[in-house]
């Protein structure tokens, strides 16, 4: 089971639905023998450096992502469109600075009951991400 590897994990920055505190997250991972865990918040990154700093100091591959919610356009707020769910995870540094963008548009231009992306942001700032 050493092989297994956690992608779609939520902690206490995903509010309202988290429940893994990363510290105890990454402990458990590590106590368990698996070399990497994923950090996928809902809406937000804002847990990143804390998972990062705590994965790195216990000798664990940290993957940085985010579940983001995404819709036909990010900027129609009219009605109440249903929003899809979508994992996203760096694959490298370029995907990890396109995952901020990403969720920095959704929370400045994208919030309409939720923070959202849409297609075409995704097609503009796919280079990295998983």
């Amino acid at each position: 089971m050493k092989e297994f590897v956690h992608l779609h994990v939520h902690t206490e920055y995903s509010l309202l639905d988290g429940l893994a505190r990363i510290k105890k997250l990454v402990k458990m991972t590590k106590e368990r023998g698996w070399r990497a865990v994923a950090m996928t918040d809902h809406g937000n990154m804002f847990g990143t450096i804390k998972m990062y700093e705590a994965c790195i100091e216990a000798g664990i591959k940290p993957i940085i992502g985010c579940e983001f919610y995404i819709c036909q356009d990010h900027l129609n707020k009219t009605g109440r469109e249903d929003t899809g769910h979508l994992i996203l995870i760096a694959k490298n540094n370029t995907g990890y600075h396109n995952l901020l963008k990403l969720i920095s548009i959704a929370h400045v231009e994208g919030m309409y009951y939720k923070q959202r992306i849409d297609y075409k942001l995704l097609e503009k700032y796919h280079e990295g991400i998983i």
